[in-house]
């Protein structure tokens, strides 16, 4: 009884706008997939760990017999070995699927630029941008090129996938897809100032009949950029 309510308890924790572990995206969902993994090696090697130690109390003398070089190879060498072999290969196959390879039907691409301490979307063949809001089509992958302005910020959207760094003079481009509409907490993840902990956003997937609508009346109502905010050419 206790157990599982503790078990309940600490996956309370696991979920919010901010949670890698309540994934709404492929890209998300490949992460807490490799998290939950993991977690599972881990606690593989640290389940031999304890039983060992275990039977070292409850039977004093229990492996005795057993040569050093044998317990140094087998306990400390092959079998972690083999769980973090696995562990790597899976973890590599994984991050391949999260690359923005080209060629994804229906991609839709937008840009986010970060300010101290703002973020601005723009939207390619529209005029105008969008502050602390990214509008996108839900179901559909969306290609992000941050682009790096200032200083070295962090674009990060936990529930539809991984966090890639806006670098000044350089632009990275991340793959999100948000499989149902919504809104989704997005946040800097690279301290880049006082102002950092404020630089949050938001992401909000529109059914894709509505998607256009929804980013006309946006842009209409958002305010012109300034032009001291402007990259330079």
């Amino acid at each position: 009884m206790i157990a599982p309510l503790a078990l309940s308890l600490g996956l309370s924790g696991c979920a919010g706008k901010l949670s890698i572990l309540d994934p709404a995206g492929p890209a998300a969902q490949s992460t807490a997939t490799l998290w939950w993994v993991m977690l599972a090696g881990a606690s593989a090697i640290l389940a031999l760990v304890l039983a060992l130690v275990a039977f070292a109390f409850l039977k004093p003398g229990w492996g005795r017999d057993i040569p050093p070089k044998r317990w140094l190879v087998w306990g400390g060498l092959a079998f972690p070995g083999v769980v973090l072999t696995a562990l790597l290969v899976f973890a590599l196959a994984t991050g391949e699927r999260l690359l923005a390879h080209p060629g994804a039907p229906g991609l839709v691409r937008v840009e986010a630029r970060p300010y101290q301490w703002r973020w601005e979307f723009r939207y390619p063949g529209r005029e105008g941008a969008t502050e602390t809001v990214l509008h996108v089509p839900a179901g559909q992958p969306i290609d992000v090129a941050v682009i790096g302005t200032d200083v070295i910020h962090a674009f990060w959207v936990p529930r539809l996938g991984g966090k890639i760094d806006a670098i000044p003079g350089h632009v990275n481009v991340i793959r999100l897809q948000a499989d149902r509409p919504g809104t989704y907490g997005g946040v800097c993840a690279e301290f880049c100032g006082t102002g950092h902990a404020e630089m949050s956003f938001s992401v909000i997937a529109h059914p894709p009949e509505n998607f256009e609508a929804a980013l006309d009346q946006a842009l209409a109502a958002a305010p012109a950029p300034s032009l001291s905010q402007e990259p330079a050419p």
